[in-house]
Parts: structure tokens; sequence; C-alpha cells
């Protein structure tokens, strides 16, 4: 794997993002995605980690009381973030 790993969100950040309260949104941008491109650049196969049905699918991933999902695209290299599902609480 490459160390040019970067994560993006998909189709963009007031599309995935917008309205989720800042905590969780700092979750997923600051920790995980973040931790999740350490990963890869390290070599770990990230498509296989959080749930999902199968390696190289949409995975889910849990996020400050709510959870998140991501696609992993190890051509490009990159981690797509397309849903944030804040807790119910913060709804």
């Amino acid at each position: 794997m490459s160390a040019d790993w970067r994560w993006e969100y998909d189709p963009d950040q007031d599309h995935v993002a917008g309205g989720i309260p800042a905590h969780v949104v700092r979750e997923v941008e600051e920790r995980l995605a973040d931790q999740l491109i350490d990963l890869a650049r390290t070599g770990i196969d990230v498509s296989d980690l959080g749930n999902g049905p199968r390696p190289g699918g949409l995975r889910r991933m849990d996020a400050a009381g709510g959870w998140f999902y991501f696609l992993v695209a190890p051509r490009e290299p990159l981690i797509i973030v397309v849903r944030i599902v804040p807790p119910f609480d913060a709804l």
C-alpha cells in the first residue's frame, strides 16, 4: 500500500456532515478517519475493518455514540466517508 492515503466525503461535506453535531463530525474526521489512514499507510488492509457483510464493501464503524459508513478504494488510495449518523439524543 502507498503512503499517500487520504480520506474525503462523497458527495461532499455538506451532504454527509451537514447538520451533524460538531463533536460527532470531529470524532469521525480527526480521530477515526485519520486512524484509518494511518493504518492503511502501514500496510494494514482497512477494507476489512468495521462492520460489513464482506471485505471491500460498505463498512460501518461506531463514532461518538452514533456511527459512520465508509468505502475503501485501495487503487486511489482513498477512504470515502459516505454517511455519518449521530446518536439519537443528538438529533
